[in-house]
């Protein structure tokens, strides 16, 4: 009996940890918030629109100030948001602005070919969908955006990945092949046979899929380059394989490959 009382005690402890670290979490995110909003806040302030006691709120401007993420005017006592949100924004905006300029390529590409158009970025071990453009002749409406996919068995992943650097691309093919997911009996599961398809994406410049996610599904896709060269993207079309066999896909990819410069150049990437 006094077993499950003191069982039941340290899961009340627990729960109620992660709600106040919840609860802490909330609190420094509402913090940034406010600072965006106003410009500049001092810790009264801040306590008032979080309607906690100064000390909670200065507790939280002093973790987020050691984290750079909020800076003290030292001759108003105010703060602001700091410079260590800069690289977090970074990671973001490359996103966004791969989205704004790829939707025109990507809308004209739907069009053109009737099929499902898609940019994708890497998110370790994923490809995650970030935007998507459907063609007239698309039978199913189902939505990709914010769709994570596999790296080793979908054109945008190959596309993704295939002109990594070793360093970059050791540890992911490792954590790949770990536990390989077969999804068809096309997908590739060696480490062989995904190298080998690597180096031939990169000879191609572009990536192919024939089945090896889904059963009737096909794709072709193309990197979308930065103004560095290296590959922030992959800009895909995908469709149903009786009417995206393999002789068509290798017929649409090089309009697919010159989308991606087009979206490459916009991005400032010159060949």
């Amino acid at each position: 009996m006094s077993g499950s009382g003191t069982y039941s005690f340290a899961m009340g402890n627990t729960e109620r940890s992660r709600d106040g670290g919840v609860q802490s979490v909330d609190r420094a995110i509402t913090v940034l918030e406010i600072l965006a909003r106003r410009g500049e806040a001092g810790v009264s302030e801040v306590a008032t629109e979080l309607d906690v006691h100064k000390s909670t709120a200065f507790r939280l401007l002093g973790a987020l100030e050691e984290r750079g993420l909020v800076e003290q005017a030292t001759d108003r006592g105010k703060y602001t948001l700091g410079f260590g949100l800069i690289p977090l924004a970074g990671a973001v905006s490359g996103r966004l602005d791969v989205t704004r300029l790829g939707r025109e390529a990507c809308e004209r590409l739907a069009l053109e070919f009737g099929e499902t158009v898609n940019i994708a970025v890497l998110q370790e071990p994923y490809a995650v969908n970030v935007h998507q453009a459907r063609g007239p002749s698309t039978v199913l409406s189902y939505n990709w955006i914010g769709r994570i996919t596999p790296l080793h068995c979908t054109s945008s992943g190959k596309a993704l990945i295939a002109w990594l650097e070793p360093h970059d691309l050791n540890p992911l093919l490792k954590g790949l092949l770990d536990e390989p997911e077969r999804f068809t009996a096309a997908t590739l599961t060696t480490r062989e046979a995904i190298e080998a398809e690597l180096a031939a994406v990169r000879d191609q410049g572009y990536a192919i899929v024939v089945e090896e996610y889904e059963i009737g599904l096909n794709a072709v896709a193309a990197p979308i380059r930065d103004q560095t060269g290296g590959v922030v993207a992959a800009l895909s079309l995908a469709g149903p394989s009786y009417r995206l066999p393999p002789e068509r896909i290798v017929d649409l990819a090089p309009t697919v490959v010159e989308a991606g410069r087009e979206i490459s150049r916009r991005m400032g990437w010159w060949e």
